[in-house]
Parts: C-alpha cells; sequence; structure tokens
C-alpha cells in the first residue's frame, strides 16, 4: 500500500516539496534546502522553528497545550506553527518570517 504524499509550497519563493503524509513541515523545508533555525534539535524546545500556514491548515492537527507552551515561553507570534510539530497530512501553503 503506497503511503499518500502532499505538496508543500513554500512562499515567497514558491519552491515546492512532495512528501509523504507523516513528515513534519521542517523536514519538508530542509528538503528543498531552505534554512529553519532549530535550536534545539527538532525536539520541539527552542521554538525556532515557527511557520506561519497561509493555506491548507485544516488539515492539520489542533495545536497542543504543549506547543502552545514553547511558544509563549519562546515568544514566537501565536499566529506561527512550530514546523518540528506539525506532521503534513494535506496540501499546504506555508511561510517563514525569515525566508
Amino acid at each position: 500500500m503506497d503511503t499518500p504524499t502532499h505538496e508543500i509550497v513554500f512562499e515567497p519563493s514558491g519552491q515546492r516539496a512532495e512528501v509523504e503524509r507523516g513528515t513534519t513541515l521542517l523536514e519538508a523545508a530542509r528538503s528543498v534546502g531552505l534554512p529553519v533555525a532549530s535550536a534545539c534539535g527538532a525536539d520541539g524546545i527552542c521554538g525556532r522553528c515557527g511557520m506561519q500556514i497561509l493555506a491548507g491548515g485544516e488539515g492539520l492537527a489542533q495545536e497542543t497545550d504543549a506547543e502552545r507552551a514553547i511558544k509563549q515561553r519562546n515568544r514566537v507570534e501565536p499566529d506561527l506553527r512550530l514546523s518540528c510539530r506539525i506532521q503534513v497530512q494535506a496540501d499546504l501553503v506555508v511561510t517563514a518570517t525569515y525566508w
């Protein structure tokens, strides 16, 4: 049985990645060579990998209390999601303030 794939579009560059369902958004961005900060090594502690979901967010799991706490502790904007915590479940369009 084939694993479903989803397309991620990274704005403003328009770069695209086709990734398997369950891939983290962080892994997807790195797969196309986009820099993503993650001082904690993708352990969901530092809050540096925040991305804004521009389209497709309704297909993502809801933000957890843990993710919210990490963002508050690290002063991450509330509308950003931690890309190391987001598992791709649908096609997405995303951006980050540092691209």
